[in-house]
């Protein structure tokens, strides 16, 4: 039978730190985290208040996961960042800039300075964290043009499908093409209709508000999804993406303000209560699409 002595030796010893905490985020005691090149000294911390050394929102957070893992008894896990110049009070040695961590909370029994208090594990996981946003991006975005592709786009119209049926709130969709995109291809060659590609991203992305999703759907056929947005205010926006794309991709190309190069047609279509499914509002803003280029392209039309 290991003696407490020991039993204190074992934790102060776990590469990871080791975090006992009270319902009210008091730091109880903190043992382990020997690695300093994933995590910094918090022995400093013992004695005070999350509140007093981390900003308000987090330390609340924090505080609010404890009573989760003392209310259901069991073990809790969450993931969250942390840097520690976020960390009032810490020693100077340790990483720099914000760490993701996998923390493991448990209930423990008995009180603590008269408080019920949790076991809180703090591993490292910043490595993984990166990964995953680095797979994240091979599986959702367009290679060519750096915004999303088609896969993250059916997945988010999907989602997004399913909010507008619970909630109707007002959502519209924008279908683009290039025009005579061929012709770039076939006269100026490959290279330059991928630059054109990505010039038409690079507009999208500084014309779109931030709650606008925008993605190749293949091709030179571009999707901007539009939230809690009346057809109004999207053919707005899409008139903006029509009205810069000629000049920047004149410009790209050095042909001058003048070309007729660049130009897109557009279909504008918005969901409605009656739509069975997602395809339903992107078969109407394709019809729309097509009867933009019936009428000579270089225009948006609504259906």
């Amino acid at each position: 039978m290991l003696n407490n002595d020991q039993l204190t030796d074992i934790l102060s010893a776990f590469p990871d730190p080791v975090f006992i905490l009270s319902q009210s985020g008091k730091y109880v005691a903190i043992l382990g985290g020997t690695d300093h090149r994933y995590y910094h000294d918090g022995s400093s911390l013992i004695g005070k208040s999350i509140l007093d050394v981390i900003p308000e929102d987090k330390a609340r957070w924090f505080i609010e996961q404890i009573s989760l893992a003392i209310q259901h008894q069991g073990l809790h896990i969450v993931e969250y960042s942390l840097g520690g110049e976020e960390v009032a009070g810490l020693e100077e040695d340790g990483p720099i800039g914000a760490i993701w961590f996998e923390g493991r909370i448990q209930l423990l029994p008995g009180l603590y300075e008269g408080e019920q208090a949790v076991l809180w594990v703090a591993s490292n996981i910043t490595e993984r964290h990166e990964l995953e946003i680095k797979l994240r991006q091979l599986t959702e975005i367009d290679e060519l043009t750096g915004i999303f592709n088609r896969r993250k786009l059916m997945s988010t119209l999907q989602d997004e499908f399913e909010q507008f049926t619970r909630y109707q709130a007002a959502t519209s969709l924008f279908i683009f093409d290039i025009d005579n995109f061929k012709h770039i291809n076939d006269s100026l060659g490959h290279h330059a209709g991928d630059e054109v590609l990505r010039v038409v991203a690079d507009v999208c992305k500084h014309h779109l508000r931030k709650t606008d999703l925008a993605a190749r759907l293949g091709g030179d056929e571009f999707v901007v999804l539009m939230p809690h947005t009346h057809p109004e205010q999207a053919l707005q926006l899409a008139e903006r993406i029509r009205s810069h794309l000629p000049e920047a991709i004149a410009t790209m190309l050095q042909l001058g303000p003048i070309s007729q190069l660049g130009t897109i047609s557009g279909g504008i279509s918005e969901m409605r209560t009656e739509d069975a499914s997602m395809a339903d509002v992107l078969r109407r803003a394709d019809a729309a699409l097509y009867q933009a280029k019936g009428e000579g392209r270089n225009c948006l039309k609504f259906l």
